[in-house]
């Protein structure tokens, strides 16, 4: 297993002008290592941020969009696979911190945590390419290639949570935020 946050510095590394949806804890994480505008905060409704990373791919399909999902957001909303495979932005990156909790809740189980198989759903639901990292030296190593794939691609990160990072809930529901990444957004060449 990784810690989460050590993935996400590798993935900065990676990340030059891609917006980003992350959320939760991910999103603590995140904007922390890589602030930036281009980061989108899409919380509030557990489960949407991979159905707003694609209403971004399909409204800027220049620009690579990674959405930093949790196994439990995503489990609030699995039918956003199949509608992400049948539509394809070749732009789209969703990443999914598998950790076997909604961390965000109290980290209580979520359901199947010991038998799910996410990669598989996403692979059932047609995404182009799925891939699942345990190991973050395999992660390091690999990470550059599948960001030059085309999407949409389904990354798992089987994941335990790392250091502690402000959780600073005024930031991800902030008005002057949202504002800041629209300004951003529009500003994209």
């Amino acid at each position: 297993m990784m810690k989460r946050d050590e993935c996400l510095k590798v993935l900065a590394q990676h990340h030059t002008d891609e917006i980003v949806v992350p959320v939760f804890q991910a999103a603590f994480e995140w904007i922390a290592i890589k602030p930036g505008a281009l980061t989108y905060l899409g919380v509030g409704a557990m489960g949407q941020a991979s159905s707003h990373a694609l209403g971004l791919a399909l409204g800027r399909p220049d620009k690579r969009i990674l959405v930093l999902d949790g196994d439990g957001s995503l489990l609030m909303n699995l039918g956003t696979l199949v509608t992400i495979a049948d539509v394809a932005p070749s732009n789209l990156i969703h990443f999914v911190c598998n950790n076997g909790t909604y961390e965000a809740n109290g980290s209580h189980p979520i359901p199947g945590a010991r038998c799910v198989d996410f990669a598989a759903l996403a692979q059932a639901a047609g995404y182009k390419h799925t891939y699942t990292f345990a190991g973050l030296a395999q992660f390091s190593a690999e990470i550059g290639d599948v960001l030059k794939q085309q999407g949409p691609i389904f990354v798992v990160l089987q994941v335990v949570p790392g250091e502690h990072y402000p959780q600073d809930f005024d930031i991800l529901h902030s008005a002057a935020r949202r504002r800041e990444f629209g300004e951003a957004f529009r500003a994209l060449a």
